[in-house]
C-alpha cells in the first residue's frame, strides 16, 4: 500500500496571504475547498507534491471535476486563480504540482525526524572512525521511527535533485530510493547535497570536462557520487585542459 504524506491542514492556512486574498473573491469557499482536495490528493499521490493519475497520465480538468464533485466551470477559476497566485505549477505537459510542497507536510513531526537522524548520522560516523572504515557499523533499528526518518531524507534528496534540473524526475521508483537509501548510511544529507551541488557545477560550466548527465538512480550509484563529494576534490580534478592552460598563461577562467 502506497504510504500517504502528512499533510498539514490547520487553521494556520487561514492566515496565508494568498488565502485571504481568495477569501476575497465571489466563489472563495468553493475554491478554498478545491484547494484543501488538491493538497489532499497529492498526498495521496505520495511523488513531492505532483498531482497526476499515472505518471504518464496527468489530470484534465474534467477529471478534476469529477474526483473534486464540482462544476468544471469552478475548477478552471480555481486552477487559473492558484497558479497565478504561485501556489500550484502547470508543466509543459500539463503536470500540475504544489508549490513549496514542503511546507504543507507536518512541520513538527518533520522537525523530530531530522534531528533524529542528525544524531544518528552523527553517532554512525563516530563509531565508523573509531572502529576502523573496514568494520560493519549497524545502527538501524527496525522502528516506524527509522523508517519514517529515512523516507523523509530520501524525499529531501529527490526535492533537492529535482531543484538542479539536471534530470527532474516526476515521480521515485524503487530503485532510486533503495540506492539514496543506501548512500545515507555512508554520507549525511548535507555532503550528499553538496555532491549535488558539485555535481551540477561541473555540468553547467565550460570550465569542466565532464558532460555526461546521469539520472538520480545513477548518480546515488556508490562509485558515482564517490567522485563529487567534497573529500574527492571533483572541482579540481574535473577541471578542463583549457581551464587550466589559460590560468597558467595568465588568462581568466570563464565562470
Amino acid at each position: 500500500m502506497r504510504e500517504v504524506k502528512w499533510i498539514k491542514l490547520s487553521t494556520s492556512m487561514f492566515d496565508d496571504e494568498k488565502v485571504k486574498l481568495i477569501e476575497q473573491m465571489p466563489d472563495a469557499d468553493t475554491i478554498l475547498v478545491i484547494w484543501v482536495k488538491l493538497l489532499t490528493q497529492a498526498g495521496k499521490t505520495n511523488s513531492s507534491g505532483y498531482i497526476f493519475l499515472s505518471e504518464n497520465i496527468p489530470y484534465t480538468d474534467e477529471m478534476l471535476a469529477t474526483i473534486f464533485d464540482r462544476p468544471i466551470s469552478t475548477i478552471r477559476l480555481a486552477l487559473r486563480t492558484f497558479e497565478y497566485l504561485g501556489m500550484i505549477g502547470i508543466d509543459d505537459n500539463s503536470f500540475i504540482s504544489i508549490s513549496n510542497w514542503d511546507k504543507h507536510q507536518s512541520v513538527d513531526k518533520l522537525d523530530k525526524m531530522r534531528e533524529q537522524n542528525r544524531i544518528r548520522q552523527k553517532n554512525f560516523r563516530d563509531r565508523k572512525r573509531l572502529e576502523g572504515d573496514n568494520v560493519n557499523v549497524t545502527l538501524r533499528n527496525d522502528t516506524d521511527t527509522d523508517i519514517d526518518i529515512d523516507k523523509e531524507y530520501i524525499y529531501t534528496l529527490f526535492n533537492y535533485w529535482n531543484e538542479k534540473e539536471i534530470i527532474k524526475h516526476r515521480k521515485m521508483n524503487q530503485a532510486m530510493q533503495s540506492h539514496i537509501n543506501a548512500r545515507l548510511e555512508e554520507y549525511s544529507i548535507d555532503e550528499l547535497k553538496k555532491a549535488i551541488d558539485n555535481y551540477s557545477t561541473i555540468l553547467q560550466s565550460d570550465n569542466y570536462y565532464w558532460t555526461h548527465k546521469w539520472s538520480l538512480q545513477d548518480f546515488m550509484k556508490p562509485n558515482n557520487v564517490a567522485r563529487f563529494v567534497d573529500e574527492s576534490e571533483p572541482l579540481s580534478n574535473f577541471k578542463s585542459n583549457k581551464t587550466t592552460n589559460d590560468n597558467e598563461n595568465g588568462k581568466v577562467a570563464r565562470f
